[in-house]
């Protein structure tokens, strides 16, 4: 039972050994990994050690959701140093090739022909998945200086992600020409490829579970898609991938997504309304149905609301596992239930919010003058609790803003670009 429990709430438990975390008991390991979870909301600001790490590259980062794909050393850095709780030392790319130093550990890749654009890492397996230019995938696993393996698709790649499965670790590929790649690791064995899309897609969530694919063209005249993912990891098994249309009356498109955490079907989006300043949050149960030997998938609308009254658009959101919906305009933070009930606002006057990290646990929240507001989740109610602010460290010209925020249980990472060729990263750790 509690072995079933910790793969419900972290996947990754197929995967990873008691043995790597010193524990005898799926009971031992669940209680440990629980109250690692929740060790950031339990500290206070003089709790962490603060860095920077600058990060030697010239090209603007802009304004994107995800990690952008020429950031490669940044990404590198968030994937490996997050889940693996490593000291990062340094990090660097030449240009065709890079460098990552975390702890005692140190992986150099040799110098690329071609410049590397995507990468995305498995850090519980050392492996790291790069895409280059000219579209040549490559497979490392950091003890090596030589790939493990290399592949080439013929449109440029637009998204990489890689994920463990039930079926084994895989590697996603999107690319300009609306085509899903499943790749298995570590040979990059080409499973299936479904064309999504006529063009290319920029949004690529898989369900906690695993179960499912959002994706998402982010055009307001292509609807998204949601994939059963066994069609595309057994193709022998079905005719064609099974997937459906979510559909927007009278909107402009999905304008950001959230599973809900530890579920296998739910998932939330949020739209604009067309001709109108109100934002739409629409909630689906993702069902599989069987009509006669077809399988096909099915989104069933469970709830529904929209922002009436907000003089502010909502930027970015996020969802808890009690399906409280979380979101931000420019200058609060509002919290509701799947049906529109407003339960929380948090309202920042002198600032203004840029960003928001949200996980299980706990939302962070990323302010213009650098600062980071950490919330947690309450756990007996479907609040959230502010716990503490991480001040930023020195003055931040008008140009400066954090692009990105990611944390595990011992860090909090932020992507800080100063002008259009300075970057850094501001990293805060939890002393032992």
């Amino acid at each position: 039972m509690s072995r079933k429990l910790c793969q419900k709430r972290w996947l990754y438990c197929d995967m990873v050994t008691l043995q790597l975390h010193g524990k005898e008991t799926w009971k031992e390991f669940f209680i440990y990994r629980t109250w690692q979870e929740h060790a950031k909301s339990r500290a206070k600001p003089e709790d962490f050690t603060y860095k920077e790490i600058p990060v030697e590259f010239g090209i603007s980062l802009g304004t994107l959701e995800e990690i952008p794909p020429w950031f490669f050393p940044v990404c590198a850095v968030l994937h490996s140093h997050l889940i693996r709780g490593r000291e990062i030392k340094k990090v660097f790319q030449s240009g065709q090739g890079c460098k990552i130093k975390l702890g005692a550990m140190t992986w150099e890749s040799p110098v690329q022909e071609s410049y590397i654009e995507l990468m995305t890492t498995l850090p519980e397996m050392h492996i790291v998945i790069t895409v280059d230019i000219s579209s040549t995938i490559k497979l490392w696993d950091c003890h090596n200086s030589d790939a493990l393996a290399t592949k080439s698709i013929f449109s440029l790649c637009q998204i990489l992600k890689a994920v463990f499965t039930k079926d084994g670790p895989i590697v996603l590929v999107g690319d300009t020409s609306g085509n899903l790649y499943i790749f298995r690791i570590p040979d990059l064995y080409p499973i299936s490829r479904f064309n999504v899309f006529p063009y290319a897609f920029d949004e690529l969530r898989c369900s906690p579970q695993k179960k499912s694919v959002f994706l998402n063209l982010g055009n307001p005249h292509v609807l998204t898609k949601v994939v059963y993912m066994n069609s595309l990891l057994r193709p022998s098994e079905f005719s064609a991938p099974v997937s459906t249309i979510l559909k927007f009356p009278l909107c402009q498109g999905a304008m950001g997504s959230f599973w809900t955490p530890r579920r296998e079907d739910r998932i939330t989006l949020m739209s604009r309304k067309i001709f109108s300043n109100s934002t739409k949050f629409d909630t689906f149960d993702m069902k599989l149905e069987e009509i006669g030997n077809k399988v096909t998938i099915q989104g069933h609308l469970v709830a529904s609301f929209s922002l009436q009254d907000c003089k502010e658009h909502a930027e970015w959101m996020g969802v808890s596992e009690k399906d409280t919906i979380v979101c931000s305009t420019g200058s609060s933070l509002l919290l509701f239930d799947m049906n529109g009930l407003h339960l929380q606002t948090f309202q920042y006057c002198s600032e203004q919010i840029l960003r928001l990290w949200v996980d299980p646990v706990h939302v962070i929240v990323t302010s213009n003058d650098g600062s980071l507001d950490i919330f947690a989740w309450e756990e007996r109610s479907p609040l959230l609790r502010k716990c503490y602010r991480l001040q930023n460290r020195r003055y931040l010209p008008p140009s400066s803003f954090i692009t990105k925020a990611l944390c595990d249980d011992v860090s909090i990472i932020g992507v800080m670009t100063n002008s259009p060729s300075s970057c850094y990263l501001m990293a805060y750790t939890l002393n032992s």
